[in-house]
């Protein structure tokens, strides 16, 4: 059986991504329920840092200028996290991981795409933060780029939004 795959239509281009739910079925999941709602629709990239990831999935950010943007959650709450011995992906560049607060569980519709290699967020490595990989990128990593190197002001927030025109997915 073959990964169900998603398409990403953002103001600055079009990014493909396959879902891991071979490996990660309840953080994939959680994802493709919350693209099928429409949950993502609308929504702006709410953090965007240089040589390190964009962040997406506050439903706060329908308003690209809200100072809630970043702290909101699904309306299904948090999800279990989810650690499977043959699920050790690492955070590299193109993958799409679970954002979460740093505490147990605290997963729920934020993630972000890795555009460096950032080993030290697996979640099989030492130290707190814990941030399964759940996706990678397949096409667009130019459109990736377009995002990561968008210039940011306060909150490392893009100074010209970055919308989520639509999440569409494929199974």
């Amino acid at each position: 059986m073959t990964n169900p795959t998603a398409t990403l239509e953002t103001s600055l281009g079009t990014i493909t991504l396959e879902l891991f739910t071979d490996v990660m079925p309840i953080t994939a999941g959680n994802f493709i329920k919350l693209a099928k709602s429409g949950f993502y629709d609308g929504l702006h990239f709410h953090r965007v840092i240089k040589n390190f990831m964009v962040q997406f999935g506050c439903p706060h950010s329908k308003d690209p200028s809200s100072p809630r943007a970043g702290t909101g959650n699904s309306p299904d709450g948090c999800i279990q996290d989810e650690h499977p011995e043959d699920g050790k992906l690492s955070n590299e560049p193109g993958t799409l991981s679970m954002a979460n607060t740093g505490a147990p569980n605290s997963g729920s519709c934020q993630f972000f795409i890795n555009t460096v290699h950032n080993s030290y967020l697996d979640w099989f490595t030492p130290g707190q933060s814990k941030h399964p990989v759940f996706g990678r990128v397949t096409e667009g990593m130019d459109v990736l780029k377009a995002i990561e190197t968008t210039p940011t002001g306060q909150g490392d927030r893009p100074k010209t939004p970055v919308k989520m025109i639509k999440v569409t997915i494929h199974e």
